[in-house]
């Protein structure tokens, strides 16, 4: 049996929390070390570097010319790492807190965890969530948390929680579907784009403070995509 096989995608139980939350907590903090590279690499922050180093040795010694983009380096790696910590802790301290409440308690929300048997036990190493949202008469889904363990990648599993979150919207008769992801996430951007979402916009929504963002040269395409195209897209992959 592979380990594709091997996977279940079940409602969220209370016992899980513990482990969703490490792997939430894990997850999210994985995308510091793209994000930091991300903005190094970028034509503006290639510039500055350098030119902090030749300031340094202009202003003083070789020691200036260290110092300097040294600790250019450093506040840009503390942005990016508060992007994502920041956003961790506070979401541990609200809507992860209390599942149920906040994901299981109305029927038009839900939250999926996958369960994969890891030596002789289960195991989660996925999840996903839908919460119900309304615009004056429509009613649409957003797509929340899809987070996959490490080992997990690669096997289709993001596919499968994707699509189980859009079949679920389908059967609430929901409008479409719309989620957030940020721009470091080029996988979970490949993959939304392969089943049919399309970007809308890119915009900063953070508890950060807005120069943390900045710098960290971080933004949030939105994306959306309707239940009608997602639909006919995968059951033209599924022929």
């Amino acid at each position: 049996m592979t380990p594709y096989e091997q996977l279940v995608i079940r409602r969220y139980r209370p016992a899980d929390k513990d482990t969703v939350l490490t792997l939430f907590s894990i997850g999210t903090l994985e995308h510091i070390r793209p994000c930091f590279y991300n903005a190094m690499t970028s034509s503006l922050y290639f510039t500055i570097t350098p030119t902090l180093c030749v300031a340094g040795y202009l202003l003083g010694s070789v020691f200036g010319a260290v110092l300097f983009p040294a600790a250019w380096v450093g506040l840009i790696y503390y942005c990016c790492h508060e992007v994502y910590a920041h956003y961790v802790r506070y979401k541990l301290r609200t809507d992860m807190q209390d599942i149920p409440r906040n994901f299981l308690s109305r029927p038009d929300d839900c939250f999926w965890v996958a369960e994969a048997e890891v030596g002789a036990r289960a195991q989660v190493v996925g999840m996903v969530a839908v919460v119900a949202k309304h615009s004056g008469t429509e009613k649409y889904g957003e797509m929340f948390r899809m987070i996959i363990s490490s080992q997990y990648r690669r096997m289709g599993l993001g596919l499968r929680l994707t699509q189980t979150a859009v079949d679920f919207c389908k059967e609430r008769g929901f409008s479409k579907v719309v989620l957030e992801t940020s721009s470091t996430q080029m996988a979970a951007v490949a993959l939304y784009s392969k089943v049919g979402f399309n970007r809308l916009q890119s915009h900063i929504k953070a508890q950060a403070a807005h120069w943390i963002f900045s710098l960290a040269r971080h933004s949030l395409p939105f994306l959306q995509g309707s239940i009608r195209c997602l639909k006919y897209i995968c059951n033209s992959a599924g022929k």
